[in-house]
């Protein structure tokens, strides 16, 4: 019996929402029932004198804007409502590496998408020779964001977009997004009610925001229309085209893992701070198997060591950060490296996560950074992400403080930086 057989129905819609982190953070919201009933009374006003203002001068027809609002209301179910709110904690990418690479979802959905690679393999191809996208990260990034098509979004993207213009924390943001959204419906690429996303207002399978569809959604099936919700062609030609818009390098892989000695620093890591391959090699870095046919001697590579020395390293290529560039995570874009690489027979890491601490919160991380910042570090943004300019601050202050340079969070770094 195959995974796909043998999950079906709701066990399987279930799965991959565990799998793939798509529900909404769980966060409550601050208002009162007396401040829910006013929010709600006031809404239609906002619409219309808020709203319709900034839809019309960007081009959307009334009819169309009527259409998009007809029976929308606020959405209290959707996460960072009200006043307030923090650092979010619960996103997939805030949490522990190990975690995040569970060697059963990616086996479980590699077997899922070797089967599309090749019943895809004509439209793919036809994408590769336009995009110079490799077909395996173009579905490797549909499995992450969709786990391809098998988790739809479930939102109806105008009442989620409007909800956290209205009342949401981060209005500024959302709005925008809204009258990008209501664009999208001016252009006729989809109809109101079919406009789904997620509680954000990411869209369709590629998880675009309407923003980004605006600028990186194709017609590739040829029928007028850039369909990210049902044309399958579209999707993976649209991630295809996002990817190269961003910088995408025909011919070249995503990059390696690698074993790198103690002598060779892990604050040398980032993509400031490329080498040629031959540069990493002198340094002793060493590849876990044999090197890619892309990787020649003149090759800039990039130190990649998400958890520091307490998990793998990696040599990547700039394309690694143009598939960062469609989720800012390390780990993200790890991930659809990983998973890529499945496809076509490459299998699990051979460095190990285990040494990584777990239970830290994102606060905590914040913490640290801010204290860092004082010190005169570059941190990159204060945001509570382990990120690489993070991981860097920690391994330059551990070597100030005579400390094993790890480059990422420990109990001993906590207690130092508190």
């Amino acid at each position: 019996m195959t995974f796909a057989i043998a999950f079906c129905g709701a066990a399987l819609r279930l799965f991959f929402a565990a799998v793939f982190y798509l529900a909404a953070p769980s966060e409550s919201h601050a208002l009162t029932a007396a401040e829910r009933a006013k929010a709600e009374a006031a809404f239609p006003g906002w619409v219309e004198r808020q709203v319709w203002p900034a839809a019309k001068k960007a081009g959307v027809a009334r009819a169309t804007f009527d259409a998009a609002f007809a029976g929308v209301r606020i959405d209290w179910s959707l996460p960072e409502l009200g006043p307030g709110g923090g650092v979010p904690e619960g996103q997939a990418e805030f949490q522990s590496p190990a975690a995040y690479f569970n060697e059963k979802r990616l086996a479980d959905l590699a077997a899922l998408g070797r089967p599309l690679l090749r019943q895809w393999s004509k439209t793919l191809a036809g994408i590769e020779k336009r995009y110079g996208v490799p077909a395996e990260i173009v579905v490797a990034i549909w499995g992450r964001e969709s786990a391809y098509g098998r988790v739809a979004p479930g939102k109806l993207a105008i009442a989620a977009l409007a909800t956290e213009s209205y009342v949401g924390r981060r209005k500024e943001t959302f709005f925008p997004e809204l009258i990008a959204a209501l664009k999208i419906l001016q252009r006729g690429d989809v109809q109101p009610r079919q406009m789904l996303s997620s509680w954000a207002g990411a869209l369709g399978e590629t998880q675009f925001l309407p923003s980004k569809f605006l600028q990186f959604a194709v017609d590739f099936d040829g029928d007028g229309r850039a369909d990210i919700w049902n044309s399958t062609p579209d999707v993976l030609a649209s991630i295809a085209h996002y990817l190269v818009q961003h910088g995408w390098t025909r011919g070249q892989g995503w990059g390696f893992e690698v074993k790198a000695p103690s002598a060779v620093a892990c604050s040398l890591e980032g993509p400031e701070q490329g080498k040629p391959l031959s540069a990493w090699q002198k340094m002793g870095v060493a590849p876990l198997g044999s090197l890619p046919r892309y990787a020649r001697a003149d090759t800039k590579f990039h130190l990649l060591m998400p958890a520091g020395r307490l998990g793998p390293a990696f040599l990547v290529t700039s394309n690694f950060y143009d598939i960062k560039d469609y989720n800012n995570s390390d780990l993200y874009a790890l991930f659809i490296g990983q998973l890529a690489d499945r496809y076509i027979g490459g299998g699990a890491f051979a460095g190990g996560w285990s040494k990584v601490a777990t239970g830290f919160k994102r606060s905590d991380v914040l913490a640290i950074q801010k204290r860092l910042v004082a010190m005169g570090h570059d941190v990159g943004k204060v945001d509570g992400l382990v990120g690489y300019k993070t991981r860097i601050a920690i391994g330059l202050w551990q070597r100030k403080q005579g400390m094993a340079e790890t480059c990422y969070p420990d109990a001993a770094v906590f207690a130092g930086l508190r």
